[in-house]
């Protein structure tokens, strides 16, 4: 699993500690638990040994080197200064972790049990009696309460919105800290909170938290870092006395000495790093790569491995985003008119060797969830209660995908195309598009990969058809990310985004797509939906009162977003592509949500003796 500052939910919110309250015994109609679940029953009970896709017996030991591309220059993953480096979540334990076979699911970890009253106006979490700094020192309800605020106050923006309809941290005596919510009826909100990250108040006194260093943090997760070098390399070290080792949430994880990640500022670069074992295991991303570079010495050997992983649950979605931003893609027709002139089974076919699926739904993977069919019950009556504020469409069919033969030769598209082009006031106008006052249409396609330069080509060449000045343009990754998510100018046109959804969606809907983060640097809503039927069936997924009302407000929202075009949904991958070099023994089958490499898998040093010795 390879971790980075957003692979594990930094918390947020907004407000001060409480003074310290006495403990109240425990209350009728509150609910306490050993984990919690957002869409079923807990599949492990209370007593439970291990999770069953871990190997309980698994060897301490070795060392997994993987590679990245994101270099580094702090080691605070928690503010906006710095970049800090892929696997930072390894030195971190949060109040409750997540289940690898289980969607939207947690059990304790720095956290005995957790509870809630049926109002879900507030949750506590109950601090385990062991649980320790590296240093030795206890984990205290004091420092929950510090890691809240000083998020809230010196942290990254995102915490404060992400976290806004929290009102407060409190230490309640005997190791138990509760959080209160300015609002009832939110199911996810405990949830999130059983996601923060906890950081030592002891340690942190001296220091400025929202300066970036490259001091390396106290922390009491199963790793710390070890050996570094900016721009080459990071190595985290397993703790050998690490607090919740023998937690049943831990039993079978964690069980490599080292953790290193080698950085490459190429790509190729770091392929070839690969094919010479300068790092153990890659998670492919490129089509061309998986069915053509293959074919080296060590691979047909049988010392390098690859496997076609398929996973439950959702999937990324891969899209096209627009910058909603700008006058020119305001009309749904116009967005709805370029999204036709991608031929998606021509580009499946002769760039991606046909591994891709194009998607249907931004819940793709998630039954019940995704729009199918023609509205009905709850969803339609959603969608009745905004009809004049939503496309009309959304109360029939649901929404496809245009679909050709594959030849290249979308003709019938391209037609529609021009049609909706003309009812939006652009017309060809000597082999250009252009506006009621002659303006051209211009397109740039922003990128800081040169690979997706095919990917992009050939949507370009349609796009010229219809008239567009179209165009791709690579920039540095550093200039990138400026442009698109930390100037408030907002300076592109459209790049390729992903979109990725849990199984029970909540309060990230509105950094996705919510009006309040439209304009917002940072935000995860990067076209700039601003859409107040959007807001509202956001609201409704938030404060769905049962499993049945999130859902039909998921599907509406799916079908609400798909119909107005904010996004064109490019592909998913149907399965994880994955190759190693054989040194390690992992769980088979592997984990329902994914291979979990390293956290799971173990050094197996036969194999590695062998793969040495055919070398």
């Amino acid at each position: 699993m390879r971790l980075t500052r957003r692979d594990f939910s930094l918390t947020l919110a907004a407000a001060a500690a409480a003074p310290l309250l006495p403990r109240p015994a425990f209350a009728e109609g509150v609910v306490r638990s050993h984990g919690a679940s957002l869409i079923g029953e807990l599949k492990y009970p209370a007593d439970f040994p291990h999770f069953d896709h871990v190997n309980p017996a698994a060897p301490k030991g070795g060392i997994a080197r993987l590679a990245t591309q994101s270099t580094f220059d702090s080691f605070n993953p928690f503010i906006v200064k710095g970049n800090s480096p892929t696997g930072i979540g390894l030195i971190f334990d949060t109040l409750m972790v997540s289940a690898l076979d289980q969607g939207s699911t947690q059990y304790g970890l720095l956290a005995e049990w957790y509870e809630h009253p049926a109002d879900w106006s507030w949750a506590a979490f109950k601090l385990r009696d062991g649980a320790r700094w590296h240093d030795g020192r206890p984990v205290t309800a004091e420092d929950v309460v510090f890691s809240f605020d000083i998020l809230v106050t010196k942290g990254h923006p995102q915490y404060r919105f992400y976290y806004a309809n929290v009102t407060g941290a409190r230490d309640m005596g005997e190791g138990v800290v509760r959080f209160d919510f300015d609002q009832t009826g939110n199911r996810e909100l405990p949830h999130i909170m059983g996601q923060l990250a906890i950081l030592p108040k002891h340690w942190w006194e001296g220091r400025e938290f929202d300066r970036s260093s490259l001091e390396p943090m106290l922390s009491s997760g199963p790793y710390k870092i070890g050996d570094f070098e900016t721009g080459r390399f990071v190595e985290y070290k397993r703790v050998p006395d690490y607090w919740g080792a023998d937690l049943p949430v831990n039993i079978g994880k964690h069980n490599m000495d080292s953790i290193r990640y080698e950085i490459f500022l190429d790509a190729e670069a770091a392929f070839e790093a690969f094919k010479s074992g300068q790092f153990d295991f890659r998670d492919e991303n490129s089509a061309s790569k998986w069915a053509q570079g293959y074919d080296f010495p060590a691979a047909r050997a049988g010392l390098v491995k690859r496997e076609e992983v398929v996973t439950d649950g959702p999937k990324t979605t891969q899209t096209f985003a627009f910058n909603l931003r700008r006058p020119k893609f305001q009309d749904r027709r116009v967005r709805e008119a370029i999204g036709l002139a991608f031929d998606f089974e021509h580009t499946n076919r002769t760039i991606y060797f046909s591994q891709y699926a194009r998607p249907r739904s931004y819940f793709q993977g998630s039954e019940g969830l995704m729009q199918t069919g023609a509205p009905e019950g709850a969803e339609l009556a959603l969608l009745e209660s905004l009809r004049g504020q939503v496309p009309e469409e959304v109360f029939g069919p649901a929404w496809t995908p245009p679909e050709t033969d594959g030849s290249g030769r979308n003709r019938r598209e391209l037609r529609r195309a021009t049609e909706l082009l003309r009812e939006a006031g652009w017309e060809v106008r000597n082999g250009k598009l252009a506006g009621p006052e002659g303006q051209p249409f211009e397109i740039e396609f922003l990128s800081s990969q040169d690979a997706q330069e095919r990917v992009i080509n050939p949507f370009i060449n349609n796009l010229k058809q219809l008239g567009f000045e179209a165009s791709f343009r690579i920039v540095d990754a550093p200039q990138y990310i400026r442009r698109v998510s930390q100037d408030e100018s907002f300076d592109w046109d459209m790049i390729i985004w992903g979109v990725s959804n849990s199984e029970s969606p909540g309060n990230e809907q509105r950094e996705f797509w919510g009006s309040s983060t439209a304009d917002r640097v940072g935000a995860r809503n990067v076209g700039g939906v601003a859409d107040p039927a959007v807001d509202a069936l956001i609201d409704r997924i938030i404060f769905a009162e049962d499993r049945p009302a999130l859902e039909a407000a998921s599907r509406a929202l799916d079908r609400v977003l798909l119909w107005n075009h904010y996004m064109i949904p490019q592909l998913y991958t149907p399965f994880d592509r994955i190759a190693w070099w054989d040194r390690f023994g992992h769980p088979e089958p592997f984990p329902p949500r994914g291979e979990a490499f390293p956290t799971v898998w173990w050094w197996d040093e036969a194999k590695a003796a062998a793969v040495e010795a055919a070398r």
